[in-house]
């Protein structure tokens, strides 16, 4: 029985899947490899990189114009800045590939003596005798040559670029360098030489830079209904829908949800339970709640710089795409955090939804969540009642809060979704929009109550230049969001980061904008 594959790359015989050679333009990299280029290959973590470098590895060593072999060079990563341990460890992780996925032992037997003699400069010299004693042109892939560090890095790009004129008679035809990042955002701190150098200038030789990138919404529908097709279990149209929704085609995502609710979701274990919407946004939940690996990594780049200086201005909507730089937008971007088009913004629901849970999860701890204070006696949300609470908690304690924060250009709007969610955990969920130049975040809290569910929409906005101002261009905005939610109830929060009294800053009103009732509220 195959199933969905969440954890390294795909056995096609074990696990539902897509053909890997039809991820990427075949035809373009046969002919860069024709051309005799050096190139590179990069998408964001668990896209699929690995499993289409080995499908083409076996393709083209099938065809039997080139040999060719995959090397994954992550064990070298601990060597750190002692070059010639990292080039040891390439050297032996070549020697075993090339013997277990060639039949070829000639690495075996002299890549240590190679090294012996000549130390952390062997790869070149490696690369050079394995290439002149093959009957065709030699082709090599190295995986995961982005999580080598400083002067390990620097030495296995240069002595590639060297060995560049020998190719094809004694250095591999074609070499495809593969990891998170293009070869262009690294910044290699290099002890050595006491300096920061770039990828581009340590491997000048690149030719392409080529990006895997996500499943389409058919090929996710491909992907589901192979499922289908071996167990005769439905997905609904629905459930189809949310999964590509929320995921946007991000592999990973797509894997997990549909592992999540065909295998860990135990009543769906019966294959003549039809997959509905409402258990694959269970199972979203269940993802997020559990912080599996692939999300948890998240954590770790946002913490990073770069990453801050444009998920924080994301965050908040108050910066335009002008104002960061554009190296730091693609890098973001290259690591699958935002997509550009039709704006720069989180790539998918998923993301949007679990970015703030982890900038605010210690806080959320600390909240107040006395759920019951705010649900009234017919089940529904009282959600003026949980407002004035939150104005309330808003102004005896957001500048302490608020300083908790590491992006505290968005900490108005991230203490306001920590209170929420921490609200509305036990019977409800948020959904959320916001990106680059939006000027606004829009939350939409759905909460069920006996077989209804009540559609609330938050929005909220910073105050520029003037109250008028900000409610002339915000209440349109909230009634937008409401036409587009089908939502009955509008609150429009407005935060004055000014210095004013709090008894300046807050009030409650009610407004009305073609027809439709707004609570205003300023904090």
């Amino acid at each position: 029985m195959r199933f969905f594959n969440t954890t390294g790359p795909v056995n096609c015989k074990e696990h539902y899947c897509l053909n890997p050679l039809d991820r990427f333009d075949l035809e373009e990299i046969l002919l860069l490899i024709r051309q005799k280029k050096y190139f590179v290959m990069h998408a964001p973590r668990q896209t699929g990189k690995t499993s289409c470098l080995l499908a083409l590895m076996k393709y083209l060593n099938e065809n039997g114009k080139y040999r060719c072999l995959y090397i994954n060079v992550e064990s070298a990563q601990t060597a750190r800045e002692n070059t010639a341990e990292g080039i040891r460890s390439v050297l032996a992780e070549m020697a075993s590939r090339a013997r277990d996925s060639l039949s070829d032992n000639f690495l075996q037997e002299i890549w240590y003596d190679i090294f012996q003699k000549f130390g952390g400069s062997a790869l070149n010299e490696a690369l050079t005798l394995w290439s002149a004693q093959s009957p065709v042109p030699a082709v090599l892939f190295i995986d995961e040559i982005d999580t080598l560090v400083g002067d390990t890095l620097i030495s296995v790009l240069r002595q590639i670029r060297a060995g560049y004129d020998k190719r094809p008679g004694n250095f591999p035809q074609c070499i495809i360098l593969c990891g998170m990042r293009d070869v262009r955002d690294y910044r290699i701190h290099a002890s050595k030489e006491k300096d920061v150098i770039t990828g581009g200038s340590a491997f000048n030789i690149k030719a392409r830079s080529l990006r895997i990138g996500d499943f389409s919404e058919k090929e996710t529908r491909q992907l589901l209904l192979l499922h289908t097709a071996e167990t005769g279990q439905i997905f609904s149209e629905d459930a189809l829908e949310n999964i590509w929704e929320l995921s946007q085609g991000q592999p990973w995502l797509v894997n997990a949800l549909a592992y999540e609710v065909c295998f860990e979701i135990r009543e769906n274990r019966d294959r003549g339970r039809k997959i509905t919407g409402e258990t694959v946004q269970q199972a979203k939940e269940n993802l997020i709640l559990r912080r599996e690996t692939h999300l948890d990594q998240l954590a770790d780049k946002l913490k990073e710089e770069r990453g801050r200086r444009v998920i924080g201005p994301v965050l908040s909507g108050n910066e335009t795409p002008g104002n960061i730089p554009e190296d730091d937008l693609q890098y973001v971007c290259d690591l699958g955090l935002i997509r550009r088009k039709p704006h720069v913004s989180i790539s998918n629901p998923v993301y949007r939804e679990i970015i703030p849970r982890m900038l605010t999860g210690t806080v959320q701890d600390m909240l107040p969540h006395e759920t019951q204070w705010y649900v009234g006696e017919d089940g529904r949300l009282d959600m003026k009642k949980l407002l004035t609470a939150f104005q309330q908690f808003f102004r005896e304690h957001s500048e302490h809060w608020v300083e908790r924060f590491d992006y505290k250009e968005a900490g108005p709007q991230l203490l306001m979704q920590a209170f929420l969610q921490r609200i509305v955990n036990s019977g409800g969920r948020v959904e959320r929009e916001y990106g680059l130049g939006r000027k606004r975040t829009d939350l939409l809290v759905l909460w069920k109550y006996g077989e209804k569910t009540q559609r609330i929409v938050i929005e909220l906005k910073i105050l520029h230049k003037s109250l008028k101002m900000t409610l002339e261009e915000g209440l349109p905005q909230t009634a937008e969001y409401m036409d587009k939610c089908g939502a009955e109830e509008g609150h429009l929060v407005i935060f004055d980061r000014g210095e004013k009294s709090w008894e300046e800053k807050i009030f409650q009103r009610e407004e009305e904008y073609e027809g439709r009732k707004i609570q205003v509220w300023g904090m």
